[in-house]
């Protein structure tokens, strides 16, 4: 047939754009990731998985691993099969190589290759190919090279379930949700004056009736974990190499035991009655080692938090308590605050003869425990002065502050349930800035500043919607700061990145605040009661 010559040129043309475009890689050869590795060298090409894909390994010590991947592939549509001409192959070097939890990837079309010096180094290395998969929507990866490693070595979120209580499911959820922003340690605060959420097997009234309560009704029904379902969630932490550190607070918040064991309450104050344990009484030492005896066995982590914090609160009664009269003519103590260090001591040399170390508030580096057994966590951004004093006295320390890490803080000026510090609070800009845009610290600081932490306290917030609101878009800034070394950090690149982060929040059906658009969603309406 012959063509007119008018429409010949169009024809053409269009032919030309056709094979041209057919020769472009697949991929638009950006990464869409948070946290953000620290090396990133893009090259044309891309690795595909729409014809499935192989995983290949030869250490053993990573089949847990592969078979977890295996299952967030396969909840992507994607197969995986020992016979398909794509390969992941998966390679363990010798330690001396490469620094723990750090990998590389090597991406060209036809295979992957992801090296790492131990299997925290592999399972972050596949979880970032896994986030491209699934934050870009495609079916494959760009060709080129990744070297990654994290900037701290303790990336952590704590979540407090004394004040409201959520269950195993939303605690699992929470988990899956800090291993793929490559967080590894979950602290969980389990014991306050509201309620005591965890069984303790030789002293069951803990459970049945320090359960009973919360922030805001002191009359509902018990809620706790058994110690069956924290092996559960233990192990389910582990699979995603998560650490969980317990906070059995002590000697202060102590309100939940005493309603469950009066015998050992010290008093309190007018507003707080309970507020501490007698740490008079040698039977209240025996009582709380056998608490901890129990949860020291059930946690493997190396550290029990002892929280430590805010004694002053209700502790006047000590001043009339003659046990803790007798203590102190005994020990030759002269304040209630030798009182409360004497204590803090003591239960740390109790730790390590469980085979464990202190981690506490900021309050305990005036103590006198051990700099060498203790892991303490500066949270109060007013005293800087305390920071000073944990760094200066060689304290291994974890940057938790309120501003900006405290995630009970309102994000915006216009939400009206959560904290404000003097007009303050905690917006996206400042969690991730931090600590660069606050604190210029030494390179000898530096060595006992061992990561940090965002804490989410919950008396005001009592609904799985209130907790996904508070910690998101900030959770996914918290996990660049933990990872991406500072000079890695670019706000505008993680920014530009958060309309594909709220689709795959959606797609989890997590409720966040939209920062890009404040009036898009807002505070959930209202707290339906725990």
């Amino acid at each position: 047939m012959m063509l007119n010559r008018n429409m010949k040129y169009p024809i053409i043309l269009s032919l030309i754009v056709l094979l041209i475009s057919s020769c472009q890689p697949e991929e638009s050869g950006s990464w869409n990731l948070v946290p953000y590795p620290n090396s990133v060298l893009v090259e044309p090409g891309s690795f595909s998985f729409d014809q499935g894909i192989n995983l290949s390994s030869s250490h053993n010590e990573l089949d847990q691993t592969i078979a977890y991947f295996k299952e967030k592939l396969n909840d992507l549509g994607i197969e995986t099969k020992g016979n398909s001409n794509r390969t992941i192959k998966l390679e363990l070097l010798s330690s001396n190589e490469m620094k723990s939890e750090a990998y590389e990837l090597h991406i060209s079309k036809k295979q992957a290759e992801l090296t790492a010096s131990d299997p925290y180094g592999i399972f972050y290395g596949l979880m970032t190919i896994w986030q491209q998969l699934k934050f870009s929507g495609r079916m494959s990866i760009p060709c080129g090279h990744i070297k990654d490693e994290p900037r701290f070595g303790y990336r952590g979120y704590m979540l407090d379930e004394s004040r409201h209580f959520f269950g195993k499911e939303k605690v699992l959820q929470l988990l899956d949700l800090m291993a793929s922003l490559k967080l590894n340690t979950f602290h969980w605060h389990l014991t306050d004056e509201p309620g005591w959420r965890i069984e303790i097997k030789a002293l069951p009234k803990l459970s049945t009736i320090g359960g009973m309560g919360n922030a805001d009704n002191p009359d509902a029904p018990a809620k706790f974990y058994t110690q069956q379902e924290i092996r559960e969630i233990i192990q389910y932490a582990a699979d995603r190499y998560i650490t969980i550190i317990p906070e059995i607070d002590m000697p202060g918040h102590a309100s939940a035991a005493n309603r469950a064991y009066p015998e050992y309450s010290g008093g309190g104050s007018k507003k707080r009655p309970h507020w501490t344990f007698d740490i008079g009484k040698e039977s209240t030492y025996d009582y709380l080692n056998t608490i901890l005896e129990e949860v020291a066995e059930l946690f493997p982590a190396k550290y029990i938090h002892l929280g430590g914090d805010e004694v002053h609160f209700g502790n006047e009664k000590w001043s009339t308590n003659d046990s803790i009269q007798t203590l102190m003519k005994r020990e030759g103590l002269k304040t209630l605050k030798e009182v409360e260090f004497y204590f803090t001591k003591r239960m740390a040399n109790s730790l390590l003869d469980m085979n464990k170390e202190l981690a506490g508030w900021d309050e305990v580096v005036e103590s006198g425990v051990s700099n060498k057994t203790t892991l303490v966590y500066w949270w109060r951004h007013d005293k800087i002065d305390q920071l000073e004093k944990s760094l200066s006295q060689g304290f291994n320390t974890i940057l938790c502050p309120r501003i900006p890490l405290y995630f009970d803080f309102v994000q915006h000026d216009t939400h009206t349930n959560g904290r404000r510090w003097g007009g303050n609070f905690g917006i996206l800009d400042d969690v991730y800035g931090y600590p660069d845009n606050t604190h210029q610290f030494s390179d000898q600081e530096m060595e006992l500043i061992k990561g940090i932490q965002a804490n989410l306290w919950t008396e005001n917030f009592d609904t799985d919607q209130w907790i996904d609101f508070m910690n998101f878009p900030r959770l996914f800034a918290l996990s660049e700061s933990a990872w991406t070394m500072s000079e890695n950090k670019d706000f505008s690149r993680f920014k530009n990145s958060l309309p594909l982060l709220f689709e795959f929040l959606d797609e989890e059906n997590i409720y966040y605040f939209n920062s890009l658009d404040p009036n898009l969603n807002t505070e959930p309406l209202s707290k339906e009661g725990n």
